[in-house]
């Protein structure tokens, strides 16, 4: 079963509020849980994150499982440079790790691997 990462959209209070625990915990030293998923505070700043190159590249990483960026740049026919940026937010976020291999030629290369098979979405009204 492929794993599942959750965008959770939390209002702006809520989100301080989830702050002010985690600091009143940490404060009188009581152990923090570590909360899984990604927040934002706006469907349109999780837009910003999943745009449709993105989610083309964490599929054909997924899929495809190539064997370095470049290999990944030409699968989905994207400059390299702009596959690396996006590459670097994914990352970011915990949707890809880059892990270290080497080319046909031995040459050290980083390869994109994809940490979840699917994403939901939850929106608290």
């Amino acid at each position: 079963m492929a794993k599942t990462l959750t965008i959770r959209i939390r209002s702006l209070d809520e989100a301080l509020e989830g702050f002010r625990e985690t600091y009143k915990a940490v404060a009188a030293r009581r152990p923090v849980t570590r909360r899984e998923g990604v927040y934002f505070t706006s469907l349109e700043a999780a837009r910003n994150l999943l745009t449709p190159r993105r989610l083309a590249l964490l599929r054909a990483v997924r899929t495809r499982r190539p064997r370095s960026i470049y290999e990944l740049a030409m699968i989905v026919g994207r400059d390299l440079k702009n596959v690396q940026n996006d590459l670097r937010t994914l990352e970011h976020y915990g949707l890809v790790r880059m892990s270290r291999g080497r080319s046909a030629g031995k040459r050290e290369v980083k390869m994109p691997q994809a940490m979840f098979g699917e994403i939901a979405l939850r929106i608290a009204i």
